[in-house]
């Protein structure tokens, strides 16, 4: 198949000495960022945008990606270990998989999650380089009314997923694209938003606000709250590092529903690996309730092994989603369709098109990313814990100076460093009055698209906005934002009624 034979040639491309460091030099970071909590790969892989110009871009992006798979394992380390998730995606693994490790079963819960992630990741991996084509040429049947419908569905299905406060998740979306309105207007020339100030003519650079808000407010809200003595790492990794038989025929039912239940997700923007994960976790418990002698409370492998085959299923699914829509179903995602156009480059046909190597490159260093990952975290996973040892105030005050090396290296302005202080002024108080920074993030990336799009929808048809449901796409992707928003209201509706009673 045509595919295979692309493939092909993008394991070339990553088989050089230089391209394989880079995918376990992302493997690594990821991981080691994922272990600290609060930090994740989306702060990451903003804190590595402006340090990646001088990489040739595949290099880059491979790298991206190593921190993105990376990010997931880490979280699930502290989750098992510590009972802390690095990342809310990590939250599901914590029920079973630190009752695992209080138990004296560490090394077989970070076995069940290691082998989770791999499966679910090389499921989504492999069907990426099928479905890739496919969805690239739907998204060559798109016109204006259909990505501006696409854009829509992709902000309001994020900001009333994943938030408990519909409207704080709304507000964070409206503050994003509120964001990319300030500068001149590249069509009327207009200034729009810039207090005269001939700074912002420009605009206000994404990297910045990416910066700000995933970095320097999570600095700002760590350095705010009270100093707690460190915490000791409590679980002791005692007995076999490996699965039994009877443990591998528990777990393998509910690594492929897992995975099954976390594909989808990968192309839906529901706030990324969330959502599936509780899915998951909440189909196994169901499942084992009705089984003779329930498992669940009391560390049973199969509530650890399903989130964690779904997170990695939606993770790999949202790659092939952001390389062949543009479509970012996550920060994360979101932050590396900046760094596409950081490289001139937009995901979508013409990506394949004109950057084909990069592309299947990319795809290639995905299956290598799964198996660095799984050689780095089942061995030495108790090592990892070792970084929560790192005291705070030196930790996060080197990610302060990052934050500001980056940011001005990539203008050389002092404007825009006092710039990125407001923004993680404004990243701080998002933390602290708890609104959702992926709507914002989503918001600031797909603006662009979803304003360019209605404009030439509407020039298209003299004005007349009938043209934005005249086609079969854009009806259905307006019925299932329907069906999105109607099952997030019913979800808050019935999370009150629970609260008051």
């Amino acid at each position: 198949m045509e595919q295979l034979g692309l493939l092909a040639d993008g394991f070339a491309g990553v088989f050089t000495p230089m391209n394989l460091l880079w995918v376990v030099i992302g493997c690594l970071l990821g991981t080691a960022v994922g272990v600290l909590p609060g930090l994740g790969s989306s702060m990451a892989v903003a804190l590595l945008l402006p340090m990646t110009f001088a990489l040739d871009p595949t290099a880059a992006f491979i790298l991206f990606a190593g921190v993105y798979f990376g990010g997931l394992f880490g979280d699930s380390t502290m989750a098992i270990l510590l009972n802390t998730p690095g990342q809310a995606s990590a939250i599901a693994s914590t029920f079973e998989g630190h009752r695992m490790a209080k138990d004296g079963r560490a090394p077989q819960a970070l076995a069940t999650a290691a082998i989770g992630a791999f499966i679910g990741g090389m499921v989504a991996s492999i069907l990426v380089v099928f479905i890739a084509p496919a969805l690239v040429e739907l998204s060559a049947a798109f016109g204006p009314e259909e990505f501006f419908a696409l854009a829509l569905f992709a902000f309001i299905a994020t900001s009333s997923v994943v938030s408990d406060n519909i409207a704080k998740g709304l507000a964070s979306l409206v503050l994003g694209i509120g964001i990319t309105l300030v500068g001149i207007d590249g069509i009327s020339g207009m200034e729009r938003f810039t207090l005269g100030a001939t700074q912002l003519f420009d605009g206000i650079s994404l990297v910045t606000v990416t910066v700000g808000i995933l970095a320097l407010g999570e600095v700002f809200y760590v350095a705010s709250r009270a100093r707690h003595e460190r915490e000791d790492l409590g679980v002791r990794a005692t007995g076999r590092p490996f699965l039994s038989r009877a443990e591998l025929k528990e777990a393998a039912p509910a690594w492929a529903r897992g995975t099954v239940i976390g594909l989808p997700f990968g192309v839906i923007p529901a706030g990324g690996a969330e959502v599936p994960t509780f899915l998951a976790y909440e189909a196994e418990r169901r499942l084992d309730a009705r089984s003779a002698k329930p498992k669940f409370g009391t560390g049973a492998i199969r509530g650890l092994a399903a989130p964690e085959a779904a997170g990695n299923a939606t993770t790999g699914m949202a790659m092939g989603s952001l390389l062949a829509l543009g479509l970012p179903v996550s920060a994360t995602a979101a932050i590396m369709l900046v760094a596409f156009r950081q490289y001139g480059m937009q995901p979508g046909p013409l990506l394949f098109e004109r950057n084909a190597d990069l592309v299947w490159a990319l795809l290639a260093s995905f299956f290598l990313a799964m198996i660095v990952l799984l050689a780095i975290n089942m061995p030495f996973a108790r090592l990892w814990s070792k970084l929560l040892l790192i005291p705070k105030p030196q930790l996060y005050a080197g990610i302060a100076v990052f934050c500001g090396l980056g940011t001005y290296a990539t203008s050389g302005a002092v404007f825009d460093l006092l710039l990125l202080l407001g923004i993680g002024v404004l990243g701080f108080f998002m933390r602290r009055f708890d609104y959702p920074l992926a709507p914002l993030m989503i918001g600031m990336v797909l603006g662009p698209l979803a304003e360019g799009s209605l404009r030439d929808a509407l020039l298209a048809s003299v004005g007349d906005p009938r043209i934005l449901v005249s086609s079969p796409i854009t009806i259905v992707i307006y019925a299932l934002l329907v069906v999105v928003v109607g099952l997030a209201v019913r979800n808050a509706v019935r999370k009150r009624a629970r609260s008051r009673a």
